[in-house]
C-alpha cells in the first residue's frame, strides 16, 4: 500500500490505498519510515515527491486502528522527523484532501503543491487528541500562530485557494498536471550534485 520508486536521483513515494482514502495503518507508517530511511541511505537522491493515489491524499489514521491507539502512536512523529531530516528537496504533491495525522508528512516537506479541490483540516480538538509534537511549530512557521489556531483549535477546513493565500501550500496545479508540476520544481535539484542540494537546504 506504499509504492516507492527511486530513479535518476528522484524518489517518488505514493500512498496507495485509494479505496480507503489513503488512510494509514500501522503497517503503512512503518513502510513509509522504511522508504525514507532507504532514501537517506541511498546518498544519490536529490529530490523526493510524496503523493497519493486516487482523489484524496490521506484521511489520516485508519479509523479502526485509530480507535485501537494508532492516533496517538509516536510513529507519526518518527515519520515526519525522517522527512524533515532529509538533505534533499522534498515536495508534497497533494492529489486531494489532507487530514489529521497525515498533516505531519506534508508539513515536514520543503514544498507543498495541491489540486484545486484539496481541503485541509486537522480535527484534534474535536477528537480529543494532541497533534504530533512538531506539527504546531511547523504549521505556525508557515501560516502564523493565529491561522495555526484556526486549524488546530477552531477546527476550520481550509480550501486550496485559502491555503495558498495563507502559505500552507506553495502552488495549485490541476490533477492531470500535479506530478509534472512537482517534477518541474525538482528539476534544478536533479541537475545538481547531492552535496550541493544538501548545502543549500542547510543554509535555508
Amino acid at each position: 500500500m506504499i509504492r516507492f520508486v527511486n530513479r535518476d536521483g528522484l524518489a517518488i513515494v505514493t500512498l496507495d490505498r485509494p479505496g480507503k482514502a489513503n488512510s494509514l495503518t500501522a503497517g503503512m507508517l512503518a513502510d513509509l519510515v522504511a522508504a525514507f530511511d532507504r532514501i537517506a541511505a541511498a546518498g544519490d537522491v536529490r529530490a523526493v515527491v510524496l503523493t497519493g493515489a486516487g482523489k484524496v491524499f490521506s484521511a489520516g489514521a485508519d479509523l479502526d486502528e485509530a480507535k485501537a491507539g494508532l492516533a496517538t502512536s509516536p510513529e507519526w512523529e518518527r515519520l515526519s522527523g525522517r522527512i524533515g531530516a532529509l538533505p534533499c528537496l522534498t515536495i508534497a504533491a497533494l492529489n486531494g484532501t489532507l487530514a489529521g495525522g497525515a498533516f505531519g508528512m506534508a508539513l515536514a516537506c520543503d514544498l507543498r503543491i495541491a489540486v484545486p479541490e484539496a481541503r485541509f483540516f486537522y480535527p484534534v480538538m474535536r477528537l480529543g487528541f494532541l497533534p504530533q509534537p512538531s506539527d504546531p511549530l511547523r504549521l505556525a512557521g508557515l501560516v502564523g500562530p493565529a491561522r495555526a489556531r484556526m486549524i488546530l483549535m477552531a477546527g476550520q477546513r481550509i480550501g486550496a485557494p485559502e491555503a495558498l493565500a495563507w502559505g500552507l501550500i506553495d502552488r495549485i496545479a490541476e490533477p492531470g498536471d500535479l506530478m509534472d508540476a512537482a517534477r518541474a520544481l525538482a528539476a534544478d535539484a536533479l541537475g545538481a550534485a547531492p552535496g550541493h542540494v544538501a548545502a543549500i537546504k542547510a543554509m535555508i
